[in-house]
């Protein structure tokens, strides 16, 4: 049985494959369009389905959208029906923005956006691009395939708990928002979930520190994880304004109070303007009061649930900081957060629910890794090279040759295997450098155009973890920060963020063989068991999926080398 899981309701749109519990395949819209995050989570933009991604996901698979058995789409738009008119008739205004909202936390646009996700299934085998065709065709609504809506956040908690490694644990998902939800928790055990509880709108953590990111000059639903680095920088100066908005209640409630934040705070920054210390204290507030308020509802969820493993999703679980304070807690024994647990999660979320829900025989399978998208062979990739008459050479042996030019403070491009799902670089889309020398980080910021202020994370062997940072443990998707081991330190200070920590990846050779023997030639060379590990992108532009935005990435930033393939392409000696 295949089913096919989609997210497009809000931006980082994405498709998912499922075959009998397995993982075909995930890819976020966002590699194939080269729009970041796939679009803006705008209303106007519901229509916009991520075909490129669900094409990649069929051909992975050899076979074609008329073979899919079942659809899942991670928002169920009927949870957003007028009581007054329950019906499937929309009652879409002309001007939308002229009528005002019947709830809550909702949008004059609402009809709008209903009316698109409600048109998915016609939209899905009508408006295919004309150049991904011969993929979609033949493809039925009720007749090929079966479409089920699941609510957004139920597509969260799925793709936590039926993606752990656990058995039985509690479940926690928080984001911008859902339908109504933007908060959720439960229990998964004796395989079913149950849900305790949920925060509606518009109470939300994640919509208040959407609100700080835009008021600090930064993009909202796209930027925050700059707002979590800039608060080490800072000083809790704000933190009981903070405190003031976000008041927790009992059994895992919380409130959001209205705030005025330019009252609070001063004008907000414009995107150019200098950041001041200011700016710093905001940030650095704003991310004790999340950690205080997530870290009550953990201790809560603990004695609800009784369980001792916890698994998380949702944009507001990629907040590694946060993640590393409810770890270092104790609440639970093991703490998992799904590698994509934004919003791209949720397709892969929906076709785990559905393919669970309708297979007899309920299994699960733990993710141990993220690669999941497109990859490509030496074949494909010379011949694009040819094609493209650049000068290239073939390595008799990657991880040894490559090492050397790591070990020389080159800074590469490495493109290898199956592109990784989710927001982080794992060793598949990377720039790679070593972490010997603090100037290392300031210059990947240059290569890349990032902000001085930014961090880069180190992958380490998975083995060497704990020798380096401290209580270091297996975390292979760059979700948790660790301390970095203070004996250590001058030894990789290029990824040593300001405050001492480090945002690791660990790696085992089963995971990705070629990245690990990589890493481990590096520590031959070296001692150090290290490498800086950022996306292959440049800013603006999201992670390179093919051989050609890798080698357009390349040349167009001042990187010394790249790796695709078994090749190497240098623009001076190496």
């Amino acid at each position: 049985m295949y089913t096919l899981g989609i997210n497009a309701a809000y931006h980082d749109s994405s498709a998912a494959l499922v075959k009998d519990g397995r993982i075909v395949a995930a890819a976020e819209e966002e590699r194939f369009s080269h729009v970041k995050h796939g679009k803006r989570p705008v209303p106007f933009t519901a229509y916009e389905l991520p075909f490129h991604a669900i094409d990649y996901c069929l051909k992975e698979a050899g076979i074609e959208l008329a073979d899919v058995d079942h659809i899942g789409y991670s928002y169920d738009p009927y949870l957003l029906r007028s009581k007054e008119s329950p019906s499937d008739t929309i009652d879409l205004p002309l001007v939308p923005s002229q009528h005002d909202p019947e709830q809550p936390g909702a949008s004059p646009w609402d009809p709008l956006f209903i009316a698109y996700i409600i048109n998915a299934p016609r939209q899905l085998v009508d408006g295919v691009p004309h150049h991904l065709q011969a993929r979609f065709r033949g493809a039925v609504p009720d007749q090929t395939f079966q479409w089920h809506y699941l609510e957004h956040h139920l597509a969260h908690e799925a793709s936590a708990y039926l993606a752990a490694p656990f058995e039985r644990c509690a479940v926690l998902t928080m984001d911008g928002r859902g339908e109504q939800a933007t908060t959720s928790y439960g229990i998964f055990r004796d395989g079913a979930y149950t849900r305790l509880g949920q925060v509606n709108m518009p109470h939300s953590l994640g919509l208040l520190y959407e609100r700080v990111t835009s008021h600090l000059g930064f993009l909202h639903s796209s930027d925050e994880y700059k707002v979590m680095a800039l608060a080490s920088y800072g000083q809790p100066r704000y933190v009981e304004v903070f405190r003031r908005i976000v008041s927790l209640g009992d059994e895992g409630q919380y409130r959001v109070a209205e705030a005025n934040l330019t009252e609070l705070f001063g004008p907000a920054r414009t995107r150019a303007a200098a950041i001041e210390q200011r700016h710093f204290d905001i940030a650095r507030s704003l991310q004790m009061v999340l950690e205080e308020t997530v870290l009550q509802i953990i201790r809560w969820l603990a004695q609800a649930s009784g369980e001792r493993n916890l698994a998380m999703a949702g944009g507001v679980a990629l907040n590694c900081v946060m993640n590393a304070r409810l770890r270092d807690s104790g609440e639970f024994e093991n703490i998992w957060v799904q590698p994509a647990a934004g919003d791209s999660g949720t397709s892969l979320g929906a076709a785990l629910y559905i393919d669970y829900a309708l297979r007899a025989a309920r299994h699960h399978q733990p993710m141990e890794h993220a690669f999941l998208g497109p990859q490509f062979t030496d074949d494909e990739i010379e011949a694009f090279l040819r094609w493209s008459k650049l000068s290239y050479r073939k390595l008799d042996n990657i991880a040894q040759e490559v090492a050397d030019i790591l070990a020389a403070d080159k800074v590469i491009g490495w493109f290898q295997g199956r592109m990784e799902f989710g927001p982080r670089a794992l060793g598949a889309r990377s720039i790679l450098a070593s972490p010997v020398h603090s100037e290392m980080q300031a210059r990947l910021n240059e290569i890349k155009d990032r902000e001085d202020f930014r961090p880069v994370a180190p992958v380490v062997l998975e083995e060497e973890a704990a020798n380096w940072f401290v209580n270091g443990g297996k975390s292979p998707f760059m979700l948790f920060v660790y301390d970095v081991a203070a004996d250590k330190a001058e030894r990789i200070p290029a990824v040593r963020h300001t405050d001492g920590t480090a945002r690791i990846q660990t790696i085992n050779r089963e995971q990705h063989p070629l990245y690990y023997d990589l890493i481990r030639a590096f520590q031959e060379r070296t001692g150090v068991p290290v490498l800086v590990n950022t996306s292959f992108n440049t800013r603006g532009e999201p992670i390179v999926c093919t051989p050609r935005d890798a080698i357009e990435s390349y040349w167009t930033s001042p990187l010394d080398a790249l790796v695709i393939g078994s090749f190497l392409l240098t623009k001076t000696e190496v």
